[in-house]
């Protein structure tokens, strides 16, 4: 029974990353044009809530910076990924802090994660260009933010049910 368990989470880690893959790549060819830069509609961060629930905190880190790694090799370029870094790394923590103390459902962390990502992302692009100008996105960064998240949140809820049954099944 552990070489079957141990199987599946080397297949589901597979998936995870290819899924998080395939997902920035499609958000890539949805144009969200709403005068500000930066909004995107999170799709990647899906594995990342469904990993935080599934698989741990650890190997959610790894899938989650291979994917920006890879997205910013083939998509992107230097900068992009330093964005995504900044971003992720602040939502990660936050994500993973209200995970830990059960202070929010799985919307409420996404919703963190978004809102977290934003502001990374800002505080990153403040540091690039040297301009606190670019706080003046925040507001409507931080609304998109709060949409897509609540949007993940439930898409990765009833993800997570799914794949936590599946996972008793074979322990």
């Amino acid at each position: 029974m552990k070489k079957k368990y141990s199987a599946y989470m080397a297949a589901l880690y597979g998936m995870l990353i290819a899924l998080a893959f395939v997902l920035s790549f499609v958000e890539t060819l949805i144009p969200v044009s709403l005068g500000i830069p930066g909004i995107k509609l999170g799709l990647a961060n899906l594995v990342t809530v469904v990993g935080l629930y599934t698989i741990g905190i650890s190997g959610t880190v790894v899938i989650s910076l291979l994917r920006i790694v890879l997205v910013g090799l083939t998509f992107g370029n230097l900068f992009s990924m330093l964005y995504s870094l900044g971003g992720w790394g602040l939502s990660l923590l936050l994500m993973v802090l209200c995970r830990k103390k059960n202070w929010f459902g799985t919307s409420g962390i996404s919703i963190l994660g978004g809102v977290g990502h934003n502001i990374g992302q800002i505080c990153v692009a403040a540091f690039v260009v040297r301009q606190a100008g670019v706080f003046f996105y925040l507001p409507m960064l931080l609304l998109a933010g709060t949409g897509a998240g609540l949007v993940i949140g439930i898409l990765g809820s009833m993800i997570i049910s799914r794949i936590s049954s599946f996972i008793k099944k074979l322990q």
